[in-house]
């Protein structure tokens, strides 16, 4: 599936290893050096990725869980096929080999999980330049001297985060107010610093209208406003679709948005009968997390059992550095909502375990109710942030006030206390 081969393994594995070259070339400040002979600190601070190496990593890593996942299908006792399907009646499809012959197969359940692609909007003269979308980039055939990168949702952020990782400089142009649309300004804007940090250039307010050839090789991308980005390289990051239109969903009887996503309800039935959707291309939010639920719940309804897509808490993470997990409501979420909104916000400086590793980038926001004490959302950004977020989420699982969380025995120290700390901020 995308999430293995191209897109949350090969993307963090990358992320981690550019974290560590980042560690190495800042380690003086640790305290660490090499022998005099050997170069010294500056040494360290000279540090580059071994590209062959570092593509290698990553490979290795994506190769032995696509190998562990062969050996688990069929170990399942189902008839594993390769291959490429298309219905060709209700609850029925035919089936292209690898080796060029068909198969055709028909089943009393069908579920359809073919996930979502990179999307390449229409822009002037896209169409006449090299560029990459996100799973070009993972092949990661070279390092661009400069890149060029449209889009500033999570793929986008990331990508430029681990591209400024790499020593690359970045220019990220976004057509919405702040990167990261959904986020709350604040929220957003401690992203871009984090960004800018790196050497990334963001560019909001940035519709890209014209793509073409720069003078002397690369890329320029014209904004609507006038605005100019020029690279050696272009990343498309504006956005994925679903894997739908040459499925001969029509044979199945099987109905889809205006974007092309399947229609589901809450059990995860499509149009028609028997025939199920799931992942990306049932509109799921686009986590392998949220996926994986849609499993789940499949398997508890297959079973007879009850079970519903409805009124999950779905957490999120953005693994930029700082990295970003949210969880619940925004701010702005939760007051549209018409919640009387308390709001606790701390410096990730304020936790110890932030000094302890010399990241003390970010803060803590937790949303709550003010009438009722309910932790309504929480926004994270700081070293871990991924971990610590699913702390809030067990909480608001559970039914904690944010009293309850913030009286809480937790480890110190850890990133987890920061949680005490922001709560503190409560009174």
């Amino acid at each position: 599936g995308t999430c293995i081969n191209v897109a949350c393994i090969p993307t963090k594995t990358l992320i981690s290893a550019a974290r560590v070259l980042r560690e190495v070339q800042g380690s003086q400040a640790y305290g660490v050096t090499l022998p005099e002979q050997d170069g010294g600190a500056d040494a360290l601070a000279q540090a580059r990725i071994e590209l062959a190496s570092f593509r290698a990593r990553k490979e290795a890593v994506v190769g032995g869980m696509v190998a562990a996942h062969e050996k688990m299908f069929p170990a399942s006792g189902m008839d594993f096929v390769k291959g490429t399907a298309r219905f060709v009646a209700e609850r029925t499809v035919e089936i292209t080999l690898t080796d060029g012959s068909t198969r055709r197969v028909r089943g009393a359940r069908v579920l359809i999980n073919t996930g979502t692609t990179p999307s390449v909007p229409a822009i002037e003269g896209l169409g006449g330049v090299p560029y990459w979308t996100s799973e070009d980039l993972l092949a990661l055939p070279e390092l661009p001297r400069r890149l060029v990168v449209l889009g500033g949702g999570v793929i986008g952020v990331e990508m430029a985060s681990l591209m400024g990782l790499l020593g690359v400089p970045v220019t990220l142009l976004h057509s919405g107010e702040h990167v990261l649309d959904r986020e709350d300004a604040d929220v957003a804007a401690e992203v871009t610093t984090g960004l800018e940090a790196l050497g990334v250039t963001v560019l909001t307010g940035a519709r890209a209208t014209r793509v073409g050839a720069a003078p002397g090789g690369g890329v320029v991308v014209a904004a609507q406003d006038g605005r100019e980005a020029r690279g050696s390289h272009l990343l498309v990051a504006l956005g994925r679709s679903p894997v739908t239109a040459n499925l001969g969903l029509e044979a199945a009887g099987v109905e889809t948005t205006e974007r092309g996503f399947i229609k589901v309800d809450d059990h995860l039935r499509t149009s028609a009968e028997g025939v199920y959707a799931a992942g990306d291309v049932a509109g799921t939010p686009q986590f392998t997390h949220a996926s994986w639920n849609d499993f789940r719940v499949l398997r508890d309804l297959l079973a007879g059992e009850e079970a519903s897509t409805s009124g999950r808490l779905v957490p999120w993470a953005v693994f930029t550095t700082p990295e970003l997990g949210h969880v619940g409501l925004t701010e702005a979420e939760a007051r549209a909502a018409g919640h009387e909104v308390r709001v606790a916000k701390t410096p990730t400086a304020a936790v110890p375990r932030a000094k302890t590793l010399g990241r003390t980038e970010g803060f803590y926001k937790v949303v709550v109710d003010a009438d009722t004490d309910e932790i309504l959302g929480a926004a994270i950004i700081g070293p871990e942030a991924s971990e610590v977020v699913t702390s809030v989420q067990m909480a608001m699982l559970g039914g904690l006030t944010w009293r309850q969380v913030r009286d809480a025995v937790i480890t110190h120290p850890t990133m987890g206390e920061g949680l005490n700390i922001v709560l503190d901020s409560l009174g």
